[in-house]
């Protein structure tokens, strides 16, 4: 198997971006994975990625899941408690375009996260997952 090696992750990143604002809610979030059945939303400020959601994170604080009876409004309640910014990732690490789709795996294998914004000019212009990565490689075989 020989990888291209200088492909960049451009050509393997997410470009049409479902993304959310700190103003936005919680429940809307959760709306948002399981619709389009994703893990990963980077939480813009217009152009501009000021942290990223993950399920992760939004299930770990939903911990009240499947005690009561009726699931859906203890998940509101706990999900009115919390705001976006409290929830996301912050410190992120992002990547350029132009960075090779190896070294986005060398920082995906050395980093608990799953996912990195791919940024240009301070704009988010895609985003790269565990998930993209694992195609390409199927792709080569």
């Amino acid at each position: 198997m020989s990888l291209r090696h200088r492909i960049p992750v451009s050509s393997i990143m997410t470009k049409n971006i479902i993304t959310l604002n700190t103003t936005d809610k919680l429940d809307t979030a959760e709306a948002l994975f399981k619709d389009n059945n994703i893990r990963h939303i980077p939480v813009v400020e217009g152009e501009k990625i000021i942290g990223m959601l993950s399920l992760t994170d939004l299930l770990r604080i939903s911990f009240a899941d499947g005690v009561y009876e009726d699931e859906g409004e203890v998940e509101t309640i706990v999900y009115n408690m919390f705001t976006i910014s409290q929830v996301m990732a912050k410190n992120l690490k992002s990547v350029s375009p132009s960075t090779t789709v190896k070294e986005v795996a060398e920082i995906l294998a050395e980093n608990e996260f799953h996912a990195l914004p791919v940024v240009e000019n301070d704009n988010l212009v895609g985003i790269v997952t565990t998930t993209d990565l694992i195609k390409y490689l199927l792709e080569q075989y």
